[in-house]
């Protein structure tokens, strides 16, 4: 295991600022404007007269006694022997201000994270590609005249039209009216489909069999529209998925195009035209290979921050992915968890226990030490690496939004989490997770996490509420 870190005083200081905002990252003033491209608003632009929004987290104090380990010990150890909890429990506490391991229990041991998983994606793909990157989606010159090549290049998001699921997201409309453009008038004929970019199985590895129709996974393909969504209208979480992403894609921009779609077909797009290749010109004068147009997913930032508060995973294997490209991996389930894995090392974060098979934590293949988690969540607080802070706005906030929203306070023992806690969930059958942030009685920020592998298959209302019942403790003690 590598060495604890001892992080800089202001660390609290900087969690606070990511944290205290409930909505999205993007609120967080300093780089983040400069990663999504916006202007600093002047003087005269605030003065709305709007009233200052409500913290619902507890700020930091940075002279707040830690706690003890004796004191945190005491507070956790009853609850984590729960029954409702099953017969493996892994757990570790770490101070965000000194990145001191205060409390492990089995903390360095792999244990399945389920959605967990999805705070190791964001922080590998934040390293590895930076929080402004953005996915194209290309349409190129084909080799027969009239062909237009639909070239995916990883994008969860793309939508056909401005009424696709993902606010703010490229739609295949804007690429379509590009390709007339680019044209001049001459009419497309015919739409190949790319989607290339993606090897390998397009169903993770470690996936339980009803995961690929069940309405939270689907088919992972390096072109898609609407994450896979059969009705881009569906809400977040379940919904029903095509069988043929990139397919139905392509259907959709030959519509577009005033092509039939019994034209479609799968296939590459030609190399990029050089000067010297000599190349005929089949559509509209453009050489096989040519860029017709290109749109672009949001930066990846929002994408992080989307993955993380809806617990998205087709969006969190799509950025497992730009981790793998990143690298020079192939961009497939084990090209992507090799890249993940080697970005964790190249962090000095422990290793120990790591398995990693996909990005979603869907599969049951994945391993993560509550150690490692609680050190990737106090790297990404460190000043030093604010490109990571992104992955704290999307954490859900106990009894408040996502996935905590309709948890804490209802269960005995939970009320003082509310508000205070603000974590990443994991559930599998059988699986239970936690981690995230939470300040304690006397104001001092921790990082934590939970992980259980052993609960009663039926028993997903009990485990919940002893999870939260260990993270409202936290909240509630100074556990000195």
């Amino acid at each position: 295991m590598a060495p604890r870190r001892r992080l800089p005083l202001v660390l609290a200081a900087v969690v606070v600022l990511v944290l205290v905002a409930v909505g999205l990252v993007v609120v967080r003033p300093g780089p983040v404007g400069r990663w999504l491209g916006e202007t600093p608003t002047t003087p005269a632009a605030t003065a709305t007269g709007e009233p200052a929004p409500v913290a619902v987290l507890a700020a930091a104090d940075l002279a707040a006694p830690p706690p003890t380990t004796d004191g945190l010990r005491a507070a956790l150890e009853p609850l984590a022997d729960d029954t409702a909890l099953g017969g493996r429990v892994n757990m570790a506490v770490a101070d965000a201000l000194t990145g001191e391991m205060l409390f492990e229990r089995g903390g360095g041991e792999g244990t399945v994270p389920a959605s967990v998983t999805k705070l190791l994606t964001a922080v590998t793909v934040l390293t590895a590609r930076g929080p402004g990157h953005r996915i194209p989606t290309r349409a190129v010159a084909g080799t027969q005249p009239g062909e237009v090549v639909l070239v995916g290049g990883g994008d969860p998001t793309l939508a056909a039209d401005a009424k696709g699921f993902y606010p703010g997201a490229a739609s295949l409309t804007d690429l379509a009216d590009q390709v007339r453009t680019a044209l001049a008038g001459a009419a497309p004929t015919s739409i190949v489909v790319d989607s290339s970019r993606y090897s390998g199985p397009v169903f993770g590895p470690g996936w339980d069999d009803d995961i690929p129709t069940g309405g939270y996974g689907g088919a992972i393909t390096a072109l898609m529209l609407d994450g896979a969504r059969k009705n881009p209208k569906a809400g977040p979480g379940w919904a029903a998925r095509v069988a043929e992403p990139d397919m139905v894609a392509g259907r959709a921009f030959a519509r577009l195009l005033g092509v039939p779609a019994s034209t479609v077909r799968k296939g590459t797009a030609p190399p990029t035209p050089t000067e010297t290749t000599g190349a005929t010109e089949p559509a509209g004068g453009h050489a096989p290979g040519a860029e017709l147009g290109v749109v672009y997913s949001p930066p990846l930032i929002r994408l992080v921050d989307i993955m993380i508060s809806d617990s998205d995973n087709i969006v969190a294997e799509a950025l497992a992915r730009q981790v793998a490209l990143a690298r020079d991996q192939p961009a497939s389930f084990a090209g992507a968890a090799a890249a993940m894995a080697e970005v964790v090392a190249e962090l000095a974060l422990p290793t120990n226990g790591l398995v990693l098979a996909d990005g979603s934590g869907l599969s049951r293949k994945n391993l993560i030490s509550p150690a490692l988690l609680t050190e990737l969540l106090a790297l990404a607080a460190s000043p030093n690496r604010p490109e990571l802070a992104g992955i704290f706005g999307g954490l859900p906030v106990a009894g408040w939004s996502g996935t905590l929203r309709d948890r804490y306070g209802a269960a005995p023992g939970t009320a003082a989490g509310v508000g205070v806690v603000r974590a990443k969930t994991g559930t599998l059958t059988r699986v239970h997770a936690i981690a995230g942030v939470v300040t304690t009685a006397d104001g001092r920020l921790l990082t934590f996490a939970v992980l259980t592998d052993d609960v009663p298959p039926n028993g997903m209302e009990p485990a919940r509420a002893a999870l939260d019942r260990i993270a409202a403790a936290l909240a509630g003690c100074g556990c000195r």
